[in-house]
């Protein structure tokens, strides 16, 4: 089965791409999505209404990066027993940080022509590591603000091939889905490892504490230098 790891910010139509690029694989492979998000996600429903396999996990408390890596091996082995060929995991870089990719896992990167030019290099390695970066709502800005923004794309991520994708109408999604179908398969992520460690977090909050100042905070804690 392909596993391939779809993040992004939220909001920048990862779930409008992946819909258009399912009916455009759905036709030769076998499809299910696994959705990873916060509190909350309603994108379930629309990929019940194409008919495809979908769960959905929500870290609650947790980190939603650390809770996709303790959860994505079961996730790859409920693929296999429903005899996919293709998983898509889709998870929302809420830090501009994590999403973590996988080694030898195919990595997708969203984002969109709206979050600015500065944001490439804002965001870390969900973007600088992903194997295809698609750049979404390009029909909202002008030529000139597109080819700007994914030239600050490539500067970010020079290895990463580049696409965009119309989440409405679907334009550029076979493209996508022809790159994807090309990905390598994966029996087990079980003793793999991720591109880019996460970041290093045990700390008083972390564990619930909800008092502020330094008597309740401990363990990995950085200040930032605000006196002369």
């Amino acid at each position: 089965m392909k596993l391939i790891t779809v993040s992004g910010p939220p909001s920048s139509g990862k779930t409008s791409v992946l819909t258009h690029v399912i009916e455009q694989m759905r036709q030769t492979e076998k499809v299910g999505v696994v959705k990873f998000d916060c509190l909350s996600s309603e994108d379930d429903k629309q990929y019940a209404a194409l008919g495809i396999p979908v769960k959905v996990g929500l870290s609650g408390n947790l980190c939603p990066d650390h809770y996709f890596v303790s959860n994505i091996e079961d996730c790859l082995q409920w693929g296999i027993s429903e005899q996919l060929s293709v998983l898509f995991t889709e998870s929302a870089g809420l830090c501009n940080r994590c999403s973590p990719h996988i080694r030898k896992v195919l990595a997708v990167c969203v984002i969109d022509n709206l979050m600015g030019l500065k944001t490439p290099k804002k965001i870390g390695p969900m973007l600088r590591l992903a194997d295809i970066v698609v750049i979404t709502k390009g029909d909202i800005v002008s030529q000139a603000e597109r080819e700007v923004f994914a030239y600050q794309v490539r500067r970010a991520n020079s290895k990463a091939k580049i696409l965009q994708v119309n989440g409405i109408t679907g334009q550029g999604a076979f493209e996508l889905a022809r790159l994807l179908g090309a990905a390598d398969e994966t029996a087990t992520v079980s003793g793999g490892k991720l591109r880019f460690a996460m970041p290093a977090a045990l700390c008083s909050y972390c564990l619930g504490e909800t008092r502020i100042g330094d008597d309740f905070q401990l363990g990995n804690i950085k200040k930032i230098k605000v006196g002369s």
